[in-house]
């Protein structure tokens, strides 16, 4: 087995188990505003990945980010670049899981990644535009 397929495994062992846990919220340094994470989107200066699942992004997503559900992380780890020069944010409905995902990221070795606060669901509350999600 290659050793990407175990940092795989082992990334998706930890996501189950943030995710099912009540464990405490990510450093300060692991997360951007909302605001921020627009701003940066919007620029251009980061890669945005949404990982809500699929009934959820027929809601609307925000323009630019990357589908990639967390249902499907294992099978498409690889689709979030490690290299420290990319920078990498995540959002997800509220961040609980965009938080927890970012957690086993950096534990698997990534450094580049942080979560956007507040989620979609804040995001829409603003009224920000959202367009049909393309997979």
């Amino acid at each position: 087995m290659s050793s990407l397929s175990l940092q795989v495994r082992g990334l998706l062992l930890l996501v189950c188990a943030w995710v099912l846990s009540a464990c405490s919220a990510s450093a300060s340094d692991a997360r951007v505003s909302l605001d921020e994470g627009r701003a940066l989107l919007e620029s251009g200066q980061v890669l945005v990945f949404d990982i809500r699942e699929p009934t959820e992004h027929a809601t609307g997503v925000a323009a630019g980010t990357q589908l990639l559900p967390m249902s499907q992380l294992n099978g498409r780890i690889s689709e979030i670049p490690q290299d420290p020069d990319q920078p990498v944010l995540l959002i997800c409905k509220t961040q609980n899981r965009s938080a927890r995902v970012v957690d086993a990221l950096r534990e698997a070795g990534w450094t580049n990644v942080r979560f956007i606060e507040g989620g979609m669901s804040d995001w829409a509350r603003r009224g920000w535009p959202m367009v049909a999600p393309v997979y």
